[in-house]
């Protein structure tokens, strides 16, 4: 995931509602766990917990906007803004807007649902500076990240993460998150490729120094983490966080699952 990851083509991301079973995690086979050389991972939402971050920061910073809105209400604003702007986010991928545009624009798109816009450009302008400072300050990482990474060491197994956002802003952020110890990083400005393009999974490749037959890939985007590490030769694993169902028709290119990382070391043969 970057700031909010894409969506499995016509799927709200976060629920994939459809028809296949739930999340079943598959020990892999004996020969395939024992080539497994090395680990990438995803970044947002897989290790760190961003979706947790951007609606603290987002309720400290609209609040004023936004005066009396109920709990419910909120929920729904953040759910906008994380869940329901993905073609935002995707115009940003391909390059049509910056950074900061698509966070204005996903910030224009909550504010609309409760009949409110910003006032001027400079309104939106300082929304946006408080949303920067703020929402770094809101980033943790997963609980299960930690002993997944101990547990990769002590098998002597090498880690990465390959993500779709810049290397320096994913950088900061796995660094705030306590994360400093994941070295190898690898951004959409490195191959000027974003996932599911297999040239940034093989950059990732290249910089762990494995195969990628001897490599699996883990994120929570089964289109872009897992279809799209397949298509790049590597074994995509879908960290399914909320134990969502996917469509009946894309769930045959996503067949190994997990709902948390602590799954990874039996999954993975090293438990």
């Amino acid at each position: 995931m970057a700031e909010l990851t894409a969506a499995v083509p016509a799927q709200d991301e976060g629920t994939h509602d459809g028809g296949s079973a739930p999340a079943v995690v598959r020990r892999l086979p004996a020969d395939r766990a024992a080539l497994v050389k090395g680990v990438l991972l995803d970044i947002d939402e897989t290790l760190v917990d961003l979706e947790g971050a951007m609606d603290r920061a987002l309720r400290e910073v609209s609040a004023r906007l936004l005066p009396g809105l109920d709990e419910a209400e909120w929920t729904t604003f953040c759910r906008i803004f994380t869940r329901g702007s993905d073609d935002i986010y995707e115009r940003y991928v391909a390059r049509e807007i910056t950074f900061a545009q698509q966070r204005v624009l996903r910030a224009e798109r909550c504010l609309a649902h409760f009949g409110r816009a910003f006032a001027s450009d400079a309104e939106s302008a300082g929304w946006l500076a408080a949303y920067e400072a703020a929402q770094p300050t809101y980033v943790r990482a997963f609980d299960d990240v930690v002993p997944l990474l101990d547990a990769l060491d002590a098998a002597g197994i090498a880690y990465g993460a390959v993500s779709n956002n810049v290397h320096d802003y994913q950088r900061a952020k796995l660094d705030t998150a306590g994360l400093q110890r994941i070295g190898i990083l690898v951004g959409i400005d490195a191959v000027g490729a974003a996932k599911p393009d297999p040239a940034i999974f093989h950059e990732g490749l290249r910089q762990l120094g494995t195969a990628a037959h001897e490599t699996v890939y883990i994120g929570d985007n089964p289109a872009h983490d897992v279809i799209g590490a397949a298509g790049a030769g590597l074994r995509g694993i879908w960290l399914n966080r909320r134990s969502a169902v996917l469509d009946a028709a894309v769930a045959p290119s996503v067949p190994d699952q997990v709902t948390g990382l602590e799954q990874i070391p039996a999954l993975l043969g090293l438990a």
